[in-house]
């Protein structure tokens, strides 16, 4: 199944694994649920091409960017642009080709990191693509995707943390470790992908493909992100590790971490009395405990985050419309002044012609 999307909107030099630079092109691949990010250089490119006519039998719809033997990429700007929309045309025509021919091919599947069976399983993966994500925040439409990934390592750090509490509660040692490695390992992995929004924010400002109060939204979705990591952070440093809450330093350990706990995962409420008649009990929160009634806002608020992401995207596709709409109301508007400018010449002539039909 061939991705919906598909493009290359950055490049990158390096010199990994080589003595003299290069440059690696972004391919960014948007499927309908997750986005993730590929980097080739002008070799790879060669070789896929030269496996997709051997598989096939026949080159690809559109042909490759010629190679330059005296110009570098990584000395012109010019020329990294021209091979980059070459490079984009390249795999776009093999991508949206109504002959599927290269792309059921192997070698197309490995050069996407595609799996063999489906692609709807791709995504990025914050251990193994870490490098890949850093070049895809430079993206504004896989920033957001990066962005939601984060989220969901939050809300599964918060899982953990939760799992770990009760597992003091019940004096399970060996669960209270397993799910506070498991926490401590999501939050680094939530610090990584923090620092990549960070520096993918810093690239979209300086290409200028966001206006600035969308940069501005968008920093203050890091800034939250990175307040909440710290929080957990230091509510995952500061519980105790062993189930021996009954000592005096166990004691007052576990209070302090109970008090970061409800300051946290509670939204930071203010404690004490509240004025006023508590809420009444609905349907759904009757026969629940207080475990259910936190499980089920927790799905609420992951419902809620779900249709937010699906409203950005219909929003997303609105702006893009709107976009085309002003396109098109602009050229309409040049070629109504170019035949306004045409009416105008045809009249003055015509006043003159008339002119001289009196005079004769």
């Amino acid at each position: 199944m061939a991705p919906t999307e598909i493009a290359i909107p950055s490049t990158s030099v390096s010199d990994e694994g080589s003595k003299k630079p290069y440059t690696l092109y972004n391919i960014t691949l948007r499927l309908p649920l997750r986005s993730f990010v590929v980097q080739k250089r002008y070799s790879d490119f060669d070789a896929l091409h030269q496996a997709l006519t051997q598989q096939v039998g026949a080159p690809p719809p559109e042909p490759l960017p010629a190679k330059h033997w005296l110009k570098s990429t990584v000395n012109s700007v010019e020329l990294t642009r021209d091979r980059q929309a070459g490079l984009e045309k390249y795999l776009r025509a093999i991508a949206e080709s109504p002959d599927r021919r290269w792309r059921d091919t192997s070698a197309w599947r490995a050069f996407l990191n595609l799996p063999s069976s489906s692609t709807t399983n791709s995504a990025i993966s914050a251990g193994g693509m870490i490098k890949s994500a850093v070049a895809g925040a430079a993206d504004p439409g896989t920033w957001l995707d990066i962005h939601r990934d984060l989220k969901q390592n939050l809300h599964e750090a918060r899982q953990c943390l939760s799992r770990r509490d009760a597992a003091v509660d019940n004096g399970n040692s060996t669960a209270a470790a397993e799910a506070g490695a498991a926490a401590k390992r999501v939050l680094v992995r939530s610090g990584t992908l923090i620092a990549t929004l960070a520096d993918g924010l810093r690239k979209i400002q300086e290409s200028k493909r966001l206006g600035e109060g969308e940069l501005r939204r968008r920093r203050d979705l890091v800034s939250q992100a990175r307040m909440e990591r710290e929080g957990l952070d230091k509510l995952s440093n500061s519980m105790p590790n062993s189930t021996s809450a009954s000592g005096r330093g166990g004691l007052s350990q576990g209070q302090a971490s109970a008090t970061d706990k409800a300051g946290l995962l509670k939204g930071g409420r203010p404690a004490g009395r509240v004025l006023g008649a508590p809420l009444p009990e609905t349907d759904k929160t009757r026969e629940l405990g207080n475990e259910g009634v936190l499980q089920l806002q927790k799905e609420e608020m992951q419902n809620q985050d779900l249709a937010v992401e699906q409203l950005t995207a219909v929003i997303r596709r609105q702006r893009e419309m709107g976009e085309r709409i002003h396109e098109e109301v602009e050229d309409q508007i040049r070629l109504l002044d170019e035949l306004d400018q045409d009416t105008d010449r045809t009249g003055a002539k015509l006043k003159v012609a008339n002119s001289r039909i009196k005079k004769m």
